[in-house]
């Protein structure tokens, strides 16, 4: 049986990666067989794709985290699973492609009145944002909690799942267009990120005190973020948007900058004002099946509603979805459907 997938022979371009029609690798006894019908978009994979993440495979791979779809096959040791039902999943790389053999352990079942588009913008981003809240950011009743990249996938996912546990939220943002949407969501407070970053930070805080950080931009961001947490606050961070590449190529001169260029906190600081510093790569759950399945079953257990879906692309316009992903213009999650 043969598949489409977009493979890259080396990470560097996003014009490296092609569409090309292969054999679907045999199915071992674990494995599931998925034909894949939605995959979502994620960040890490403009970062392995042009070569700026640490977990890119160094040979030729197929990018994507996370998909939705139907079974239809299953390993001689698979119970659980049966041909025809509807699942959505997460996979180390390997999602962009119309069929996809995946460890069972990797896989939930696709809520009732779910869509697949839905069922593929759900775990990788609902994981990263209740990870960095929960198990590393200790939010308790009452916290404040500053969320940037508030309109994006993790941002929304971080106020519902926030707001669950009564806590006052503010979302910053790139671009006033969005702020409609971030009142919709529920923020109690929204930020632009302009010039006068800093103070509105401080108007938005008030005389409260500021908790907890979700950031996944760093550079300038970062700093200022952690220099407005209150004693006791901590800062968790998960992404680098600053060294986002803005075309195909990253240019390079600007990412060497940026990384010489990047927040530098003294540990004697840190102990001195009494904040925390924590940081995490999402992907290393994947090596994690015991502890990745727990944190799955705790997510669920929230009965989140399901993502929304800023944009929709057909799975030929791949590479003009990675293109509009990473303008910075999107709302919510952008999917690509392969029906």
């Amino acid at each position: 049986m043969r598949r489409l997938v977009y493979r890259i022979a080396k990470a560097g371009s996003i014009k490296n990666l092609k569409l090309i029609e292969e054999e679907i690798p045999t199915l071992k006894e674990n494995e599931v067989s998925i034909e894949v019908h939605s995959i979502g978009l994620n960040f890490a994979d403009i970062f392995a794709i042009t070569g700026l993440y640490s977990a890119t495979p160094k040979e030729s791979f197929i990018p994507g985290l996370e998909f939705s779809g139907k079974i239809i096959q299953t390993g001689k040791s698979v119970k659980k699973w049966k041909s025809g039902e509807k699942v959505m999943g997460v996979t180390r790389f390997g999602a962009y492609s119309t069929h996809l053999n995946v460890d069972e352990k990797y896989i939930r079942k696709l809520p009732k009145n779910w869509d697949y588009f839905e069922g593929s913008a759900f775990l990788t981003q609902s994981l990263t944002a209740y990870y960095a809240l929960l198990p590393l950011g200790n939010l308790k009743k009452g916290d404040t909690v500053l969320i940037h990249s508030a309109a994006g996938g993790v941002g929304i996912f971080a106020n519902r799942i926030a707001k669950k546990f009564g806590v006052y939220t503010i979302g910053t943002i790139g671009d006033e267009s969005k702020s409609d949407f971030l009142k919709s969501e529920g923020y109690d407070d929204i930020i632009v990120r302009d010039k006068h970053f800093s103070e509105n930070i401080r108007n938005a805080v008030g005389k409260r005190k500021l908790n907890l950080v979700l950031d996944s931009i760093g550079g300038s961001i970062f700093q200022k973020s952690y220099e407005a947490l209150s004693p006791t606050g901590r800062i968790v961070t998960y992404g680098s948007a600053n060294f986002t590449p803005k075309r195909s190529r990253p240019n390079y001169l600007a990412v060497i900058k940026n990384y010489f260029l990047r927040p530098k906190i003294d540990p004697l600081q840190i102990i001195s004002e009494n904040k925390s510093v924590l940081g995490f790569n999402l992907i290393w759950l994947w090596e994690e099946i015991d502890t990745l399945g727990n944190l799955l079953n705790e997510v669920q257990n929230l009965k989140l509603e399901p993502q929304y879906i800023g944009k929709i692309f057909p799975f030929k316009e791949t590479i003009n979805a990675l293109n509009y992903f990473q303008s910075g213009k999107s709302i919510g999650k952008i999917v690509l459907s392969v029906d």
